[in-house]
């Protein structure tokens, strides 16, 4: 193993409290602790917090910052943080400004999860700044298109990676470019997502917020949108052609879109309020029978090879998942444990070949999890391709 290093993980759990945030932080910052490093989640992208149960931007930091000291605690790493709090002029909150500014000079590298902080002048100090990017297309896309923020924004780090797995394949639309994309898949702590092995409910679920808004991007005559909703009502009346129980629970300030999911057949359930711990959200996924979920329309049709970080904890609890495809098959064995699907009848012969024999799938759901996702080795991967 590398000696120890001392990383910095950026991220937005403070800006947005909502779990699952909270546990794509945690799988990388437990990975970094697993291989021995000195690892520190830091927040300072100056955006004002948001109120999940408000549904908005507010101007009290208390319960954003006390969500990140709960997950800090959580992990063990309680002194191990540090949040710019946007609400108060120059109020750092965990460590202090001086000592977070010395963090930047001494550390061997900048883990910059999701692209959740535009690098500045004092980010540069780490000699390794790496890029993770969550959501392939849009950046690679902006850069193709002479986009000077997102270029600014990418070259300010000296190593990327993509869920994108699939940029540079012939068959992928996203635009490649010059630069480098390292492929990489969401990591899971298979101790913090164990098996589990109690009956197995009837239910199929998800999470999703119904509509994101403001990367909507065109490319070569086409418009792609970084929202699921357009995909779910293509498959939205699943419920009914499947004769299976179907659970959503959705992130939505429209009560005419829950009641158009309801009537369609699923039972709608309070994304807020299901994502409002770390545990809350961890049992959500447990009372499930597996998942089933729809993609992005940037990461569809682009074929783009984009997988759930919120699957792999289903994966890892032992619960299948049926996934619409964004090309993420080409590298992640399907067929047990895991389906893909592109139509009715994919999806429906998914449903049907995991009511076979459910406890095969659910036996190669976490064996997916421990081949293919398992934190360190994905972490690991990626400080050995940035030379760490």
């Amino acid at each position: 193993m590398s000696a120890k290093k001392t990383v910095l993980v950026h991220h937005f759990v403070g800006q947005m409290p909502l779990a699952g945030i909270a546990w794509q932080a945690t799988q990388y910052l437990s990975a970094f602790r697993r291989l021995g490093h000195d690892v520190w989640y830091v927040e300072d992208n100056g955006v004002n917090p948001y109120s999940p149960k408000e549904n908005q931007l507010v101007w009290d930091s208390t319960y954003n910052i006390a969500y990140v000291a709960r997950m800090m605690e959580r992990l063990g790493l309680g002194d191990r943080w540090g949040y710019w709090d946007p609400v108060k002029e120059g109020a750092w909150v965990g460590i202090g400004r001086e000592q977070m500014m010395a963090l930047y000079g001494k550390a061997d590298a900048l883990i910059n999860l999701c692209g959740s902080t535009k690098l500045r002048e004092e980010h540069m100090a780490c000699p390794v700044r790496i890029l993770i990017d969550t959501d392939p297309g849009y950046e690679q896309i902006k850069i193709a298109q002479a986009n000077a923020y997102s270029t600014e924004f990418v070259d300010a780090h000296t190593h990327l990676f993509t869920y994108g797995q699939n940029i540079g394949q012939p068959d992928c639309l996203i635009p490649a470019g010059t630069r480098p994309w390292n492929p990489t898949r969401p990591p899971v702590d298979l101790e913090l997502w164990p098996f589990d092995d109690h009956p197995a409910p009837e239910a199929y679920t998800s999470v999703a917020t119904w509509q994101n808004k403001g990367k909507n991007v065109r490319w070569q005559g086409q418009s792609y949108q970084w929202s699921k909703h357009t995909n779910f009502l293509k498959f939205l009346d699943l419920p009914k052609r499947s004769g299976r129980r179907f659970e959503l629970a959705l992130i939505t300030p429209d009560p005419s879109v829950n009641k158009q999911v309801e009537e369609a057949g699923w039972r709608v359930l309070d994304g807020a309020e299901q994502s409002e711990t770390m545990e809350s959200y961890a049992d959500f996924v447990r009372r499930s029978r597996g998942e089933l979920t729809v993609a992005k329309d940037i990461y569809v049709r682009t074929n783009s090879g984009w997988f759930s970080d919120r699957s792999v904890c289903y994966l890892a609890s032992g619960r299948p998942v049926i996934m619409q495809s964004s090309g993420f098959e080409r590298t992640i064995p399907t067929g047990k444990g895991l389906f893909a699907f592109a139509d009715h009848d994919q999806a429906i012969a998914a449903l049907a070949a995991i009511d076979g024999d459910y406890e095969i799938h659910r036996k190669a759901a976490r064996k997916l999890a421990q081949d293919h996702f398992e934190c360190s080795a994905v972490v690991k991967e990626i400080l050995d391709k940035a030379g760490l």
